[in-house]
């Protein structure tokens, strides 16, 4: 299996500026290459130029410019080729499936934040000092840089990316490994049900609460943002100090929330891992739960709308985006792989709306957002209690099923 390592660099004055080059090198790569694409179906002959076509160009870019693209790896530039590449392919795949296209823009210095080398030795050398007491790792052009390695990387490593995260800089790693050895089991399941008030309900009834990172940073975010509005939009080289201090403050509150939410992430899906040999939750489709309700003509005056409830639904979608769902699944998708456990997702609908005693499915059985009641047989309880014992029933379902068709037929 393939792990990722993030660590962070502790560069010197004179490596900071030499990483802050190789970035705005690339990024000119990355623009350059996007307007040869360009020009090119723009011509009447609407040629279409392909990642081979412009990798086989880089030797002459080098040559041409030996003291800036000249300087850096030449797989790191072929990196970022077909990064261009792949967003050429989602863009047209896109548009086959009739999603918004959303056409590769060019990147600004301030939006080019990556350079990925595929192989290490290749124009970067992970652990370049083995003999140094501090970790240190090799970029073509930069030098040996050091590193905060804070935990030790298991198995061979395979890519290595360099990132800049406001004033800081991180390396990451992809390594390969064994399978690790499954966490002994414990003989329980669960399921879970997401919500907004509490940001999951397993089907014992145990509440995890929603810790609103980000409403709670909201005045300090608002303040931030309130002094960088002060200034106007103007190209980066222009910004006074003020200016490019009120630009940072507004990026760390935003990453600082980032990090909370993605730590809280971490720290439940730990803990469903650990506790349970079966995990199934919802299958919930969070694009569409999120989308811009659609504006309402109003037919008897041209040009104006009826009430659609757009602003109740637009702080419903910051709840959801805010709680961090996709996110969670994903952590806890991949936790429950490497701890030998099972996840399990199942359709969301009624999940909430269906009696665990009876059966009865009905709008009425969930009079509020928290109470569940059943019409019929008067079944009590909370209603994320509820959505997780059904997600739970749902999923022992679904996993027998699959475990029934994969056994050999008798003979």
């Amino acid at each position: 299996m393939i792990r990722a390592y993030k660590f962070l660099l502790r560069p010197t004055v004179g490596q900071q500026a030499a990483l802050g080059e190789m970035l705005c090198d690339h990024c000119s790569l990355y623009n350059g290459a996007l307007q040869e694409r360009r020009d090119a179906y723009r011509h009447a002959s609407k040629t279409s130029i392909k990642y081979a076509m412009q990798s086989a160009q880089l030797k002459g870019i080098r040559s041409f410019d030996p003291e800036r693209q000249g300087r850096w790896s030449f797989s790191s530039q072929q990196a970022t080729l077909r990064r261009l590449d792949r967003a050429f392919a989602a863009f047209f795949r896109r548009i086959k499936s009739g999603d918004t296209p959303g056409y590769p823009r060019f990147r600004g210095v301030n939006w080019f934040d990556t350079v990925d080398f595929p192989k290490d030795g290749d124009g970067c050398r992970w652990d370049s000092t083995p003999h140094d007491p501090v970790t240190r790792v090799r970029f073509q052009g930069v030098g040996h840089v050091k590193v905060n390695q804070h935990r030790p990387v298991v198995g061979k490593v395979k890519t290595v990316s360099v990132k800049r995260e406001g004033r800081k800089w991180f390396v990451v790693l992809t390594a390969e490994q064994a399978q690790p050895e499954p966490l002994p089991k414990t003989g329980s399941t669960v399921g879970i049900d997401m919500g907004i008030a509490n940001f999951l309900t397993d089907s014992g009834g145990e509440f995890v609460p929603n810790p609103r990172h980000g409403r709670k940073a909201a005045a300090n975010l608002e303040t931030a943002q309130q002094d960088l509005a002060r200034f106007g939009r103007v190209r980066r080289d222009k910004r006074t100090k003020n200016h490019q201090r009120a630009v940072e403050r507004v990026a760390t509150l935003h990453r600082k929330v980032r990090r909370q939410r993605l730590d809280h992430a971490h720290k439940t899906a730990l803990d469903l891992v650990r506790h349970h040999d079966c995990i199934a939750h919802e299958d919930l489709k969070i694009r569409n739960m999120s989308k811009t309700v659609a504006p309402k003509p109003d037919p008897e005056t041209p040009g104006s709308f009826l009430p659609n409830g757009a602003a109740a639904k637009t702080g419903l979608n910051r709840s959801i985006q805010e709680a961090g769902w996709g996110v969670f699944l994903t952590i806890l998708t991949s936790k429950a792989e490497s701890a030998g456990r099972e996840v399990i997702a199942v359709d969301s609908r009624n999940t909430s709306r269906q009696c665990p005693e009876c059966g009865h499915t009905a709008k009425e059985n969930r009079p509020t957002q928290e109470k569940f009641h059943c019409v019929l047989c008067g079944q009590s309880a909370h209603a994320d209690t509820v959505g997780a014992i059904n997600v739970l029933r749902a999923g022992l379902v679904r996993r027998n099923a699959t475990r029934h068709s994969e056994k050999p037929p008798h003979s």
